[in-house]
Order: C-alpha cells, then structure tokens, then sequence
C-alpha cells in the first residue's frame, strides 16, 4: 500500500477525532505505577532487543523507553524520563490486577508478563523480532476472560514530536510519520483515536490471542511490510535459543550467567559489534538527583573484561566482531583516543540537556550525549593495549595485524602517561595524578613487551621495559599510604578508590602481596555499605558533583574477585550470592544499587555490571578464569629480549 492509498480514507486522523470513546481508566494495584505520570521503579523493568536497539517493557505492560531504529537514535517512546504523554505504549487489564509475575522464556529476550485479575489470567508477550525493525506483542488469555486495553502515544525527537497519523485501508492498522520517521502499527482489533493517542479495548479470551505490531522505517520509504506475528515469535524463539545455547559454561550459576550473556548480546549493535554500556540515559545514580549520564555508546574500558568473558563462554564470533570495533573506532592519530565511541566508531557525541523533560521520577536534567568523550582518561590507554593483546593470545586476530597501531600509542602514551587525568570515573572536578590511572599505564607497557616477546614482534623493548619499572616504582612509591596501608585514589592522597581493586586483577602485583592484602581490607571498611562496595566516598572525592550515589555494582564483584585471588572462597561464595540476589525478578541489573531505599539506581540494564558477573562466576568455577588469566603479568623490568627495534 503506497502513499496515496494511504491518505484515500480521506478522514481525519484518528488521533484528532473528537467523537472516540475515552481511555479506560487507569487502575492502582500490584504491579502497577500508584504514580500516574512517572516511571516505575527501575527494577521494575525488563529489556527486549533485536541487537540494533532495545526497549524497557514495565510491570504495567508498558513500554517507556525505546530508540529508533539504533541505540543511539532519539526515543520515540520516552515516558521513562518524562511522563505518558512524552511516549509509551501500554496493553494492560481493565479491571484491577491481583497479581503480576514474569519471566522470559528459557534462552531468550522473550518476555512474559502475566496478569491475574478477579475474572481470569492473561499473558502479555513482548518481543522485538530479530531483523525486522518491529516489535511485536501478542496477548493471549491463559484462564477466563480478561477486559484488555491498550493506549499507544507515539512522540518522536526523545518525546517532543507529535506524528501525523492516518488510518491504513484495512481499519486495522495506523501510519504515524513525523520528519525522518515512520512507524506502521498492525491490529487484530478495532483501533481508535483520542487526546493525540491511539486506543483500544478487547477481551482476551481462553485459546485466543490478540496481535500488535509495530513496525519502522524511514519515512521516504514505502510502507514497511509486518512480519506475521506467531512466526516472528518463532523465528525469535529459536535465534534466541539457538545463540543461548552455544553457552560453554556449565557451572554453578549457568542460570544468572546466561542471562547476563544475553544481556550483553542485547546491547550489542550488530552490523559494527560494537556494545553500549546501556540503553538508556539519564537514570539517576540517587533517587531525585543529578548524576545522570546518557550511556548509549560503548566504552573502551569495557573491552579487556568483554573479550575475556565471550571467550570464556564459548562465544568466539562476538568477541572478533567486538575486537574489530576497537581496532577501526580507535584507528587514527593517537593523540585523538576517546574514552568512549558511538555504536560505529563515531567521535562526535556533544552533550547537551533536553528541557522538556522532567527527568525519570524528577530527576533532572536528562542528558543527551556524552561529554567525558572529550576528557583525557590515561586508563583507557591501558584497557585498549591489554584488549589487543588478549585478542592476540586467544588466535582472535592475527599477531601483526594490529602491531603497528600498539605502538604508535605507546609513542603517544610515553610523551603523555605523567600527566595528570579525569581516570576512570570520569570526574569532573579536576585532573590528578590517580593511581589507577597510572597502573593502567604501566598494564598498557606491559602488554606492549609481553607481546612483542611473545609474537617476536619489533619493539624497543629496551626503552618499554626501563620506563615499565620505573612507573612501577613511582605508583609503589607515590600511590601507596603506609599509615593506610592501602594504596589510594591519587599520588599522595588519603581516600581510597574501588578502582585499586583491580591491581592484582591486572597484574600490578600478585594477590598474596601484603600491599594488595592492606587495600582490600582498606576498601571493605571505608567503602563496604550493607555488604556492597561504593567507588569511593562523594563527600571526600572532588568530583565536581553534587549529591550522592549508591554503591557500584562492578565493585562489589571486583571486591569478590579478589576474594578468590586470596583463596577466601566461602567468604567469595556469601558475597557474590548476596549480589546475584540484588538483581530483579527477570535477572538484570542496573549500575548501582540503593541498600537503604533497596531500589536499583542508574541506568539499566548495566553491561558493566552482567560483565562483572560473568567474569567472577568464572573466576568461581574454573582454575583459570579471567582474573587469572589477566592477572598472569610480568613483573616490571623482566622478560627476554625479542624483535628488538
């Protein structure tokens, strides 16, 4: 059906009919928002992806947040950070639910939510199918009958742009277009228009189901064709299952591993293999507050860690695909590193804030872009070298390939690592001199000998290896407290960092040295809250903040990585079962934590944090998971000459 056909009704369009019945009323009861207007909490959300991009599915039946068509395109659906009337689209019961429950089905990024109610029980299934830009949700009556309604808002432009919407021929269907977008929404039922929103109501009946799809494209295109819906779920159910199944770990938590892979499968962009850190932004590290940050890019720091745990899964293919992504987004004059990329090696990803929106439960500002891609963070440096060395050692590349590129950022790095940094946590009030910073500075040297040792590559190895020792000696020196007895955030500094949990992790120093011991225990009285570890205190870094934060997920599980270096298994086990047991009830997890408010804080779901996961439930269940094998470094100043140059 082209253009033309389109418009031949020739009626108004349907949301700006004056004479359709009104919504149905909204109900309060479990599983509901007792909010009108704000997003539900945090962890009251789930994810549905297609690898392109991904949408948060609410316990209500909503759907509040989803970019079109990539991660990083403006939501079309923005109520998360906002209210309903900047885009949702919700199909929930009429009458009051007694009770919701959820799940996915076993492998996949097929959600199931049940609704229990006084008359019957219904299923709502969400999906996005797997290379057709459409999502897909079908509900289907498990007991009785159930009085179903839907309400789709479609606000294009992050919940600011308003379609033009006309009715398809069929009458069961609608075309919504603003500027570059369309999307085609397909029925089984009867849709109407009222107050700018598309609207039904049905009845959900044992044995039957009732199908939506929505589907988009550019709008200069003709009308996108639908998939079937009950094939689409097929189709989705067995890629799904099929990449699940590929999963070589068979440990003692294959459950919350799986979920986790699943995740960062979700979040990756598969035509690059690039993976965001999130799909969201703007989720507040403190309930009201403003440490909000738009995470839709992908992170270099993430890297080493990503390779480590695909590979250690089973899932070679991704990690290559993700190894590649690093080598094109950081090829160019080293002088220009970012810390972070766009989903296809874009550079250019200002920040600015969106004004009319009122911040996820009120917590402004909502933030779009990223500025820390401009900050000079020397650990990425460090992260980047030891990413191309594992992807060396794991036969994920060839060993030359990437050679000339190492050192021409180690040239760069050797004019630069003593500078001071914004480091890992990206802060944003002021430069220093942070240990971790230049640990990763030394990681990016070490990994530079060791693999031109290893693949007899040329090197000046001589040079490498005396400016290896002395930073060694310098962080020794300058970075460790001995009144503390912990080494700290920053060179002659008091306050401790959660980063420095990752020392022996890399290989700075073996987990038995007295060093290492005296920060770890450092960490777990002045940072631990409730059994969690924080960053580091807000009220004593000076990060250019206001207010405070929860504790960081990815800490806690370093914090229980080390624990397994120290052979303090038992202790290892009761904390990574106290983290797993923080996660929701479909088994994600955002990047922090609130132990007071017990409510998931920032933006969700976390790669960073199912990463962590990952990574140390195999360093649980295997001799030599990852923290062993990137912790197997050099000690500085050794290693035989090879490729001298």
């Amino acid at each position: 059906m082209g253009p033309i056909q389109l418009m031949a009704d020739g009626d108004t369009p349907p949301h700006h009919r004056p004479d359709q019945p009104n919504n149905p009323p909204d109900t309060s009861a479990p599983g509901q928002n007792p909010t009108p207007g704000y997003a539900a909490a945090i962890e009251d959300y789930a994810l549905i992806g297609d690898c392109h991009s991904a949408a948060l599915v609410s316990k209500q039946g909503s759907i509040d947040w989803l970019c079109w068509p990539r991660f990083d395109s403006p939501a079309c659906f923005a109520a998360l950070l906002g209210t309903a009337d900047n885009g949702r689209w919700r199909i929930m019961p009429t009458d009051p639910v007694t009770q919701v429950t959820r799940r996915y089905w076993p492998g996949t990024l097929i959600l199931e939510t049940l609704f229990e109610t006084a008359s019957g029980s219904v299923a709502l299934i969400d999906f996005m199918a797997v290379e057709k830009d459409t999502l897909v949700r079908i509900v289907e009556a498990r007991a009785g009958s159930v009085a179903m309604q839907m309400d789709l808002s479609l606000r294009f432009q992050y919940g600011s742009a308003i379609p033009w919407v006309t009715t398809l021929n069929h009458g069961s269907g609608i075309r919504a277009i603003v500027g570059p977008d369309q999307v085609v929404l397909h029925s089984d039922v009867k849709l109407h228009g009222r107050a700018m929103t598309t609207i039904a109501a049905f009845t959900a009946e044992a044995g039957k189901r009732t199908r939506f799809t929505l589907t988009h494209a550019a709008s200069h295109l003709d009308l996108p064709t639908p998939p079937v819906a009950d094939l689409a779920l097929d189709d989705t159910d067995a890629a799904w299952s099929g990449w699940s199944g590929r999963c070589r770990y068979q440990g003692s938590y294959r459950e919350q591993v799986q979920r986790s892979l699943l995740t960062l499968k979700a979040l990756s962009y598969y035509p690059t293999g690039g993976i965001v850190a999130a799909p969201t932004t703007s989720l507040p590290e403190q309930p009201g507050g403003s440490r909000n940050w738009d995470y839709r890019y992908c992170w270099l720091r993430d890297a080493t860690f990503t390779l480590l745990a695909l590979t250690h899964a089973g899932y070679r293919e991704e990690a290559q695909a993700w190894g590649a992504w690093l080598r094109r987004s950081v090829a160019g004059s080293p002088a220009q590193l970012q810390t972070l990329y766009g989903i296809a090696g874009e550079r250019t990803m200002p920040e600015w804030e969106v004004p009319w929106l009122t911040g996820y439960q009120g917590a402004a500002p909502v933030r779009i872009g990223n500025a820390a891609s401009t900050q000079l963070q020397l650990d990425v440096y460090g992260e980047l070298i030891d990413a191309m060395y594992q992807d060396m050692s794991l036969g994920l590349s060839r060993p030359g390939a990437s050679w000339p590129l190492q050192r021409s950022l180690i040239a760069h790095l050797e004019s630069i690592w003593h500078n001071p940094d914004e480091s890992i946590w990206e802060v944003r009030g002021g430069s220093r001199q942070f240990t971790f910073s230049k640990v990763m500075v030394w990681v990016a040297l070490d990994r530079a000998v060791r693999g031109a040792e290893t693949f007899n590559l040329p090197a000046p190895l001589q040079r490498w290896r005396s400016l290896r020792g002395h930073i060694h000696e310098l962080i020794c020196r300058d970075g460790f407290n001995r009144q503390r007895n912990s080494f700290v955030q920053y060179f002659g500094g008091e306050t401790l960092d959660a980063s420095l949990l990752l020392l022996p992790l890399v290989g700075f120093l073996p987990p038995e040295d007295p060093r290492i011991r005296g920060t770890l225990e450092a960490i777990g009285r002045d940072l631990m809250v409730d059994g969690l570890i924080r960053r580091y205190r807000t009220s004593e870094t000076q990060d250019g903040l206001t207010g405070g934060e929860g504790v960081f997920l990815a800490c806690s599980f370093w914090y229980v990585d080390n624990l397994v270096l120290q052979n303090r298994h038992q202790e290892a086990r009761a904390m990574f079962d106290r983290l797993l047991a923080l996660a929701n009830d479909v088994g994600l997890l955002a990047e922090e934590y609130d132990p007071i408010g017990r409510r998931q804080l920032g933006n969700f779901p976390q790669a960073f944090s199912h990463l962590a996961l990952i990574n140390t439930a195999l360093n649980l269940d295997t001799h030599a998971g990852p923290a062993t094998q990137r912790s197997q470094g050099s000690e500085p100043g050794d290693g035989k000459a090879a490729g001298e140059a």
